[in-house]
């Protein structure tokens, strides 16, 4: 009986993740088109930025450079801020430690994100050279990389984002 009920928690679990998944695609997409169109953020896609793994090329007439890179990465921020709270209270009802959990969350997340944001020009790039118009390749980058961050983040934050167990008397 305690599997079943088990099983059908995490089904619900599941199901408000995924709910929760699309608000935070929402905010990092209407985020991103907002951040994009800041005249001082918009200037830099003359800029090329090429860091480490990261590779945000100028392509003439097309959305991109540093301006994709400063407003993906900080929408993408702003998303799972958005999920993580709404996440631990809504979805898996914690009340663990906020401070240790957050600390790991926000690790695994960096990481997530710089994957991300390796991946997100790969993505818009491939989109681009296949004659998609650069708002819509930024869009789709965007929910591609939003739809793995997806299937990796349920697990992780079903194991971090826990109920403290009682203690028996």
């Amino acid at each position: 009986m305690a599997e079943q009920s088990s099983g059908k928690k995490t089904f619900w679990q599941l199901v408000k993740f995924t709910i929760v998944s699309m608000l935070a695609c929402i905010v990092q997409v209407a985020s991103l088109a907002a951040l994009y169109n800041i005249p001082a953020i918009k200037a830099l896609s003359a800029q090329a930025f090429h860091w480490f793994v990261f590779d945000y090329p100028v392509i003439e007439g097309k959305q991109c450079g540093l301006a994709l890179f400063i407003a993906f990465n900080t929408s993408n921020v702003l998303a799972q801020i958005v999920a993580f709270f709404v996440n631990r209270k809504k979805t898996f009802n914690a009340d663990n430690n906020v401070p240790v959990t957050l600390t790991i969350y926000l690790i695994f997340t960096a990481a997530l994100i710089c994957f991300s944001a390796w991946f997100n020009p790969v993505v818009f790039g491939f989109a681009v050279s296949k004659g998609v118009s650069s708002g819509l390749a930024t869009t789709i980058a965007t929910a591609v990389c939003s739809c793995i961050q997806f299937f990796i983040y349920f697990p992780v934050d079903k194991l971090l984002m826990r109920q403290k167990k009682e203690k028996k008397d």
